[in-house]
């Protein structure tokens, strides 16, 4: 039952700090609202579906060490194995964790290869967004504070 506890615990903590990680096109953060942007006009030459690795924080493979430490440790009535134990399996948690937190951060994104009006090239990776971009489509390229996204340019 406690194996099942820590193991449920370091799913949820991978869940939530996946959920928080996202490069979505259609999410601005809070530090982006209310500042001036850089908008330059651009054609999409290419769109190829790529996809962006997870990130390693290092707080999946901490709560799953901390999680198999604590679950290995009660495994056992004697305290010299439960101590054994409980190293092993803080180990293989945070090595899981980490697996885990890289697995659930992971995203599918599209790099864009885009022409400039002056002529210059430039490409873009960008998480999928709600908006369908392909050869051909007039877009915007919006710079804020060194990140940048491309959406539709307004007819």
């Amino acid at each position: 039952m406690k194996h099942l506890f820590s193991v449920g615990a370091v799913l949820a903590v991978t869940l939530v700090l996946g959920a928080c990680a996202t490069s979505s096109p259609d999410v601005i953060p809070r530090g982006e609202a209310q500042r001036m942007a850089l908008v330059e006009d651009a054609v999409v030459l290419s769109v190829r579906t790529v996809t962006v690795d997870g990130s390693q924080s290092g707080v999946g493979a901490a709560v799953g060490g901390v999680v198999g430490a604590i679950g290995g440790y009660s495994a056992s009535g004697v305290q010299r194995e439960g101590q054994v134990l409980g190293v092993l399996a803080g180990v293989a948690g945070a090595a899981a964790g980490n697996a885990l937190e890289r697995m659930g951060t992971k995203e599918e994104a599209f790099e864009l290869l885009v022409q400039l009006k002056g002529g210059e090239r430039r490409a873009i990776v960008q998480a999928k967004g709600s908006e369908a971009l392909a050869a051909g489509d007039s877009v915007i390229i919006i710079t804020t504070g060194g990140k940048v996204r491309v959406t539709k340019a307004p007819k």
